[in-house]
């Protein structure tokens, strides 16, 4: 069995929600004996899931970074949430392991849930093995659980060891590459056995299986089958290690983490077959440099105790505390030997995950090296699928809470704010409803900022469907100087997304040229709110006659005037409500496409069609056009006919009239709000 290189490697625990990571990690440690005794998830007392969020919801909300020590080679494990609401921290740490630890559910139902996570892998060519927990509670063959695991990966699978039953429980295993037989011990090592007659053929049929996948990468090895020559062991290790470092198969291990069952044998399988830190260098960048330390940012936390910190892999160090990164000044160097309590040292060698203190400069993503910040291939932020309108609970809070998004946006790159334009309404947008309640949650415990939050507003606007003439005349006299203003205009629709237009016709000075422009100003202000109670778009006003007054004529005087033609006018016009329509793209599993149609139709949504999903087999596109006021909890009802793998894109398109007992409740709901404000 070849050995890899001595310098500290990071695996990745990615896997679909509930499926057993934070457990997996529990017994990876217990095993590698970086603990020594194992946590629960229910009990809150896991080495991940650390933060009160988590535990609150028991699922991770964040990646937990755990370093532990196996045979003498140096691991980092990169616990990463499953939750697809919390996914950017598990993309953004994939980008920098060496491999990926896929945990999946013996489940052929939930098999689906790892597909996105499996093309992400295989587009970036992230090597990974597939470990399928809780294999006690299996209800189907494994034969039969591998082709549904097939239907969802790219890359073809391979299974390592199958299982040996007694009394339809799987009591052990046989490995496929050293023929040995192992029987469970919950808690402890599995025992060396002799292999069980009634598994030697399934044992014989499954080796050749995993033989000729192999033998498609490997032109030895595929000679040495046609002739019926058995490959020698330490050539099918050294194949397995080449074809999972080039992402050509993926590796398939089980076991039960509860138990510590398979655990032990996983780790040997990361241990004699993950890539280095240089293969994954290698890999990852395309300009490796000349030789300076090099390292990756890829998560940004704001801390306490050390401020700003950017969690990077140092792809080639020596890295010490004080030297200079991304043109900066490293302020502390941080090793994760103790999860939760960073500790502080002076280097870090290549291969190692560290925390860097106080790099201000430096974003998630950013490649480091002593001078600078280079360009670098990173994940693009998700798109925002939910929001929520935020405002201060505290009054006088507004600078501290607009600090505090900020930073946690800088830590959630899965996070936005948005200040609405059309609302003013301050909004922080996630991937989901319990994504934006962790949010909410950390700015009160991080930042001691406590928020109260709201559905955001619909942006409606309103228009007009008929054109007026209207006089607008202001006069007031006073003990002084009075104020006179007189205006005519002229009041039209435009076609829908024209805005606004002012056109002036004055001859003859009968509205000095000095007024004109007040008397635009004074439509635009009386434009932000109409008489439905929303900003008024897509009109047109022409000034085409009016008078003055030598001594009390203003700029004031005329901006009024048009106000008052405005106000009186406008009820000529036939003033209609608009509601804005948004362009969606609705992304699900073939057999759901019908159930996100539907989605749509019952939102009062059109419906445009469906295309294949590119390079995604058994996927649809579902495109059409949705009210925005409708849009709220749609990934809600999307996720949850899909197993929480469905997903939507948005962009606005157009406005569109609304009329009738909708456009009646939100006329009211807005004056409601207008009185009460």
């Amino acid at each position: 069995m070849p050995e890899r290189a001595a310098s500290p490697r990071v695996a990745a625990l990615v896997g679909p929600y509930l499926s057993g990571k934070t457990s997996l990690l529990e017994s990876l440690l217990m095993a590698s004996g970086a603990i020594h005794r194992k946590g629960r998830v229910e009990d809150h007392n896991t080495v991940g899931d650390a933060s009160p969020e988590a535990r609150d919801r028991a699922m991770s909300t964040e990646v937990n970074v755990v370093e532990a020590e196996y045979l003498g080679d140096r691991w980092t494990f990169l616990d990463c949430p499953g939750s697809v609401e919390f996914q950017m921290d598990a993309l953004n740490a994939l980008m920098v392991s060496d491999v990926a630890v896929v945990v999946c559910d013996p489940d052929p139902a939930r098999v689906r849930m790892a597909m996105p996570l499996l093309k992400f892998l295989d587009q970036r060519s992230i090597p990974h093995m597939i470990f399928i927990n809780k294999i006690e509670t299996a209800q189907v063959t494994l034969r039969d659980l591998m082709d549904a695991m097939q239907g969802v990966s790219d890359r073809p699978l391979v299974l390592r060891e199958i299982p040996i039953r007694e009394d339809g429980k799987v009591t052990g295993y046989v490995d496929l590459v050293s023929e040995r037989a192992y029987r469970y011990k919950p808690g402890e090592r599995s025992d060396l056995i002799k292999m069980p007659e009634q598994v030697r053929d399934r044992e014989m049929e499954a080796r050749q299986e995993l033989l000729e996948s192999l033998a498609d990468t490997n032109d030895t090895m595929l000679e040495e089958l046609l002739e019926d020559i058995v490959p020698p062991k330490e050539e099918i290790y050294e194949t397995l290690a080449k074809d999972l470092a080039e992402d050509r198969v993926v590796p398939v291990f089980f076991g039960g983490a509860l138990e510590d069952n398979g655990v032990v044998r996983l780790l040997k399988a990361l241990r004699h077959e993950t890539p280095s830190v240089g293969d994954t260098m290698e890999r990852r960048l395309v300009d490796t440099g000349n030789g300076e330390p090099l390292v990756q940012v890829f998560k940004t936390v704001h801390a306490a105790h050390t401020g700003k910190m950017s969690l990077v892999r140092v792809w080639r160090g020596p890295v010490k505390d004080g030297s200079q990164a991304g043109g900066e000044k490293i302020n502390g160097l941080y090793a994760f030997t103790n999860p939760g309590q960073p500790t502080k040292i002076g280097e870090a060698t290549a291969g190692a995950v560290v925390g860097m203190g106080k790099l201000e400069g430096v974003n998630t993503g950013d490649l480091l090296d002593p001078k600078g910040t280079r360009e670098a291939d990173w994940p693009v932020p998700l798109p925002p699928l939910a929001a929520m309108s935020v405002r201060p609970a505290k009054h006088g809070d507004d600078v501290k809470l607009s600090g505090a998004l900020a930073r946690l946006c800088e830590e959630d790159r899965g996070l936005k704010v948005e200040q609405s334009a059309e609302t003013n309404e301050l909004l922080l947008w996630g991937q989901g409803d319990i994504h934006l309640q962790v949010a909410m949650a950390r700015l009160a415990r991080q930042y001691n900022v406590e928020v109260n939050s709201e559905k955001p507003l619909v942006p409606y606007q309103e228009t007009i469907k008929k054109s007026t003439k209207k006089q607008g005349r202001f006069k007031r006299q006073t003990g002084g100087h009075g104020q006179f203003g007189d205006v005519h205009l002229e009041i039209g629709p435009l076609a829908r997304g024209a805005g606004f237009a002012f056109h002036d016709k004055i001859t003859g000075g009968v509205v000095p040229r000095q007024y004109i422009p007040a008397v635009e100003q004074g439509v635009r202000e009386w434009s932000r709110q109409g008489p439905l109670g929303f900003p008024v778009v897509d009109f047109e006003v022409t000034l085409y006659d009016g008078s003055f007054h030598t001594v009390d004529s203003s700029e004031q005087a005329f901006k009024t005037a048009a106000q008052l033609a405005m106000r009186e006018g406008i009820s000529a016009c036939a003033p209609v409500l608009l509601e804005p329509i948004l362009k969606v793209e609705i992304s699900v599993p073939s057999d759901a496409t019908s159930k996100a149609q539907r989605a749509l139709s019952t939102r009062r949504g059109q419906i445009l069609g469906f295309d294949r999903k590119d390079g995604w087999d058994g996927w649809d596109v579902v495109h059409g056009m949705l009210p925005q006021s409708e849009m709220h909890d749609l990934i809600v009802e999307i996720r949850s006919t899909t197993m929480g793998v469905g997903t939507f894109s948005w962009t606005f398109d157009h406005l569109q009239e609304l009329s009738g007992r909708e456009a009646d409740q939100v006329v009211e709901r807005r004056r409601e709000m207008l009185e009460n404000a």
